[in-house]
């Protein structure tokens, strides 16, 4: 049998046949002398030849994800590109680097410090969302999501980046998602369970009481990997929040006539995220929903929160494409 670390409550195998791959966090323990990836002690277990192969074919699947989405929407001569968070974004870089484009004059604008760090360790130009100049808009951009419904609702926030992605998703002209299978649910918070929430310290607690007053099940502040080192902390040296939700509705769902308004905590994806991100204390909520990028566009704006196609890698190892609706 191979032996494993676990990271991240997820099993990597140090066998060299599956890439190790880190997961990106914005949330950085930080020193004055560094900052780095929040501590993991890894753990030594072993693995059966079965859990392996799983491994490699949700690799394999987010690589072949990333490598579609790439191919289709990578801009020829790209000059401003936003790249996103996650395992999965690891393999969009990497799926850039293989076009053999000329990439000297594009600038990439990264959602954290550790989205940064990938970029940069590919050769490539980061430049930072709040240096970028007055009145460009990003060409693309590529980022992961924890899930995604029927009409390309997202959750996102797992590695605590929501507010810097959800900035980038806005600035780019397109947002196009990319993960693997197990992120496609008809309805967010199926697998999901939690809405991640960014929040001002000093109101933390006030936004967990509101929180419970729109339904949300048992919120709670994020903790560090080692609870010793207290609650967690964003680039903006905010706490997040993760509120459980019973799964929301989608528009499809209201036309049909559904009630969407909260009772018993049933929200439908565009209200529970209104009525979250005006409660004071709150920087920003892990929904992405509403306009696409040319939506916001054709409305006279800029940028769209929900991304206007998802590219799953399928456990076959073939890549099913969603488009949103326009």
């Amino acid at each position: 049998m191979a032996v494993a670390t676990e990271i991240d409550g997820v099993q990597i195998p140090n066998s060299g046949k599956i890439p190790m791959v880190p997961r990106l966090f914005c949330a950085a323990i930080r020193s004055p002398l560094s900052r780095s990836l929040p501590l993991r002690l890894p753990r030594t277990t072993f693995l059966s030849p079965r859990s392996q192969s799983t491994m490699a074919d949700i690799e394999a699947a987010k690589r072949a994800a990333a490598t579609t989405a790439v191919a289709n929407h990578y801009p020829k001569n790209a000059q401003w590109v936003g790249i996103g968070s996650g395992t999965t974004i690891v393999y969009v870089v990497e799926a850039i680097k293989a076009l053999g484009v000329d990439t000297s004059a594009t600038r990439y604008v990264p959602t954290g410090y550790q989205s940064r760090q990938l970029i940069v360790s590919a050769g490539l130009t980061a430049v930072e969302f709040d240096a970028i100049p007055k009145g460009t808009v990003l060409d693309v951009a590529f980022d992961g999501a924890d899930e995604v419904d029927d009409e390309l609702n997202c959750i996102k926030g797992g590695g605590a980046c929501l507010f810097q992605e959800k900035l980038v998703a806005m600035q780019a002209k397109e947002f196009i998602c990319v993960a693997d299978s197990r992120k496609l649910q008809s309805r967010l918070l199926t697998n999901w369970k939690y809405i991640p929430v960014e929040v001002a310290p000093i109101a933390a607690y006030r936004v967990l009481n509101k929180l419970v007053e729109l339904g949300s099940i048992n919120p709670v502040i994020r903790s560090n990997a080692n609870p010793k080192e207290g609650n967690l902390k964003t680039d903006q040296d905010f706490f997040i929040i993760d509120a459980p939700f019973p799964p929301m509705l989608i528009q499809a769902d209201i036309a049909g006539g559904l009630d969407g308004s909260g009772v018993g905590g049933v929200w439908d994806v565009n209200r529970l995220s209104r009525e979250i991100k005006q409660i004071a204390g709150v920087l920003e909520v892990g929904i992405f929903s509403g306009l696409t990028g040319p939506q916001a566009a054709a409305a006279g704006g800029i940028g769209g929160q929900r991304p206007v196609a998802a590219y799953f890698g399928m456990p076959d190892g073939s890549v099913s494409v969603r488009n949103a609706i326009q």
